[in-house]
């Protein structure tokens, strides 16, 4: 039996059952950010519990049987998060984080996207299967201050928990830090079937797992804070609360969680090892339920899990850790029994066939600190790295070229499609890896084969996902291209952008700091 399984003999009511559970993290225990030098470890917070903030859903202006309208506004507010001062905060449709917003698949989605920030932001929609670059909204898609931009697109992929951020490079980081993240829910009728818990904000709850330091006043401080290898803080934020609990009234609870921190990797487990069962990884259900008691998430990687908490009975309470900090409570409250089992086979997944004589794509993450890079090269706002044909199946090659001792494990992101992980230097990926991802940690030394294909033309962005390196320029660009059907794009320049954000701070160019520029600035580089 390999190092990270083990046969469990589990007791769940009156039903016992011999099971394959893997216990350990899989990742290079060498890489863990627990040994960078700049590790800030968690701290367990000192404050009163408080309930668990739950996003509210965010309603539609319209909804007919094939289209929804929403309007999403990225506003500024202040937020009681501590005792105390309010912290100053961003969000959408909210102060801090925002309202998860749902799509069903096949609908025709509308949507108002409103900035009413005091500088220009994007909204991209991590793992969302839509043209780019503008509906994908990187960096290309800017939206100012007072500004309304409109996009629309038909939701053509499977139920997945996916989510919105900012990404106005360089200040993709600062803007995420500010509050600006929030879940997205695809629904579709394969998982409509399958018997999950689905009562939102009962039984279904997303997890939004972030870290912050609270400065003078309960502020956050983002330049006082900055490291170029990724800005962490001591105290866990879940779904924006600090030291929260959660009351379960149900027997299977249903959590969607959300690797939403700038750097941190999160090293999840309960009390006891207590094991869960992962049913979706990033892009959607997985073919089969993979049980665990430790799971590792890098950063924007999401998986829904399943916990039972059949053997606890009302006032027992169950915490959930990333490494040895406490981050959320569960307090066990009185539900009715619930005997539902999953079963062994969840989706198909579709695993096309590679084109004929496609070529390997072959990207190469390098570097920490102010160093980073993607293919010997920081990030060109206007320069294209790779191109594939629209419809093509090809294979990329991504390689950690940190080492082992020292090095660190770079979650690598595509826009604009979600992959099949293939191998992991020649073997077999992770268990939990069977399904559609976007995201991926590569490391120290690793090269991940991927199984990449895109349904839409455009403009995507590739890059590593401590978003402090993105913006320090581990970052490159590929063009789908539709050779029956070509198009040219008007891509941001960094002298606009640049520009903009000057005149939004009231300062003169030269003056502006951009924590990300600092990368290019020490490596003589321009964006």
């Amino acid at each position: 039996m390999c190092k990270n399984e083990s046969v469990h003999n589990l007791n769940f009511g009156d039903e016992k059952m011999s099971e394959k559970i893997y216990t350990d993290y899989f990742f290079d225990e060498p890489a863990y950010n627990t040994h960078d030098g700049g590790y800030v470890p968690l701290e367990a917070p000192e404050t009163v519990p408080q309930p668990l903030g739950i996003p509210s859903l965010l309603k539609p202006v319209k909804e007919t049987a094939t289209d929804t309208y929403y309007e999403v506004v990225a506003q500024a507010g202040e937020t009681q998060i501590l005792p105390g001062a309010k912290t100053k905060t961003w969000g959408y449709n909210a102060s801090l984080l925002g309202q998860s917003i749902v799509f069903e698949e096949g609908k025709h989605i509308h949507i108002d996207l409103i900035n009413h920030l005091p500088e220009l932001t994007t909204f991209h929609w991590h793992g969302l299967n839509v043209p780019g670059p503008y509906v994908d909204g990187g960096c290309h898609a800017p939206v100012y201050p007072g500004e309304t931009k409109h996009i629309d697109f038909t939701v053509n992929q499977p139920a997945a928990t996916l989510w919105l951020h900012a990404h106005p490079c360089p200040s993709t980081a600062e803007q995420v830090w500010h509050g600006l993240a929030v879940p997205v829910i695809v629904k579709d009728k394969i998982e409509a079937q399958l018997p999950f818990p689905r009562n939102y904000g009962v039984d279904d709850i997303p997890l939004v797992l972030q870290d912050r330091k609270f400065h003078e006043d309960n502020q956050w401080d983002y330049d006082a804070d900055y490291d170029p290898d990724g800005v962490q803080g001591p105290t866990p934020m879940i779904n924006g609360t600090v030291n929260p609990y959660f009351d379960v009234t149900t027997q299977r609870l249903r959590l969607r969680i959300l690797n939403g921190a700038n750097r941190r990797e999160w090293r999840l487990h309960f009390d006891n090892d207590l094991p869960f069962t992962q049913i979706a990884s990033d892009g959607g259900i997985l073919p089969e339920p993979i049980k665990f008691t430790h799971l590792m998430l890098t950063c924007a990687e999401r998986a829904e899990i399943i916990v039972d908490f059949g053997q606890f009975k009302p006032g027992d309470e169950v915490a959930l850790y990333s490494d040895d900090v406490a981050i959320v409570r569960f307090r066990v409250h009185e539900f009715e029994p619930d005997n539902t089992v999953l079963p062994d086979h969840l989706v198909d997944i579709d695993s096309p066939e590679v084109t004929a004589d496609a070529p390997v794509h072959h990207v190469v993450m390098s570097g920490m600190d102010e160093e980073v890079m993607m293919d010997d090269k920081k990030f060109g706002m206007q320069r294209i790295d790779a191109k594939q044909e629209l419809g093509h199946v090809e294979y990329w090659d991504v390689t950690n070229t940190n080492e082992m001792h020292g090095g660190m494990v770079h979650p690598y992101h595509m826009h604009g499609t979600q992959f099949l992980v293939v191998s992991r230097n020649g073997h077999e990926p992770y268990p939990n890896e069977r399904g559609f991802k976007d995201t991926v940690g590569v490391n120290p030394g690793e090269t991940v084969r991927l199984k990449v294909w895109f349904d839409y033309a455009g403009v995507f962005m590739y890059h590593c996902h401590i978003i402090e390196h993105e913006d320090g320029g581990m970052m490159a660009q590929l063009e789908v291209v539709d050779s029956k059907h070509p198009q040219t794009y008007k891509l941001m320049d960094h002298h606009t952008l640049m520009k903009a954000f000057a005149e939004e701070r009231g300062i003169p160019v030269e003056k502006l700091r951009l924590a990300g520029m600092s990368s290019y600035e020490k490596m003589n580089m321009e964006m």
